[in-house]
């Protein structure tokens, strides 16, 4: 008998969730025309990038249920790691909406979730017109990958 969502960790829906999320990714760029194999990986690092996750994430927060905060807040607050490239605040709230998104995939809510996914685009485009026009794609890879300072994190102040 397969385990309920509500007896896994938090770190275990995020998994889930993460691999849920690529592969929309990956289905909507293709659906979107990209062919190169090259441009696919470069689009598909904007919206699976830690930020983007945290920012759309702060986006539906407002918008999500009990449950489905109860489940950010698991996922927020789960033991683990961080890579270098990103603060500590951004990537616990990447988890945060992984967590989720596995959430969702466990509980068939696909609707919800696509609702979710549906918004990146905007997130991506928003991004994208802040950045100084004249960057390579050698240039705009770089900079993503240059740690934040947690003072300096866009999330610091998300409250969930």
């Amino acid at each position: 008998m397969p385990r309920s969502w509500q007896e896994m960790n938090a770190l275990t829906l995020a998994y889930l969730g993460d691999a849920v999320y690529e592969l929309w990714v990956r289905t909507h760029l293709l659906n979107s025309g990209h062919e190169k194999v090259n441009d696919l990986h470069h689009f598909a690092t904007k919206y699976v990038r830690a930020a983007t996750q945290a920012k759309l994430l702060h986006q539906i927060l407002p918008h999500l249920d009990e449950q489905e905060t109860s489940v950010v807040h698991r996922g927020r607050n789960a033991k683990g790691g961080h890579p270098k490239s990103t603060d500590v605040v951004t990537y616990r709230h990447a988890t945060a909406f992984e967590a989720l998104v596995g959430f969702w995939q466990l509980t068939d809510r696909t609707e919800r979730m696509l609702w979710a996914f549906e918004q990146v685009d905007e997130l991506i485009i928003e991004g994208d017109e802040e950045k100084p026009s004249g960057n390579s794609l050698k240039d705009d890879d770089a900079a993503s990958d240059e740690p934040v300072q947690s003072g300096q994190s866009v999330m610091d102040e998300m409250d969930c």
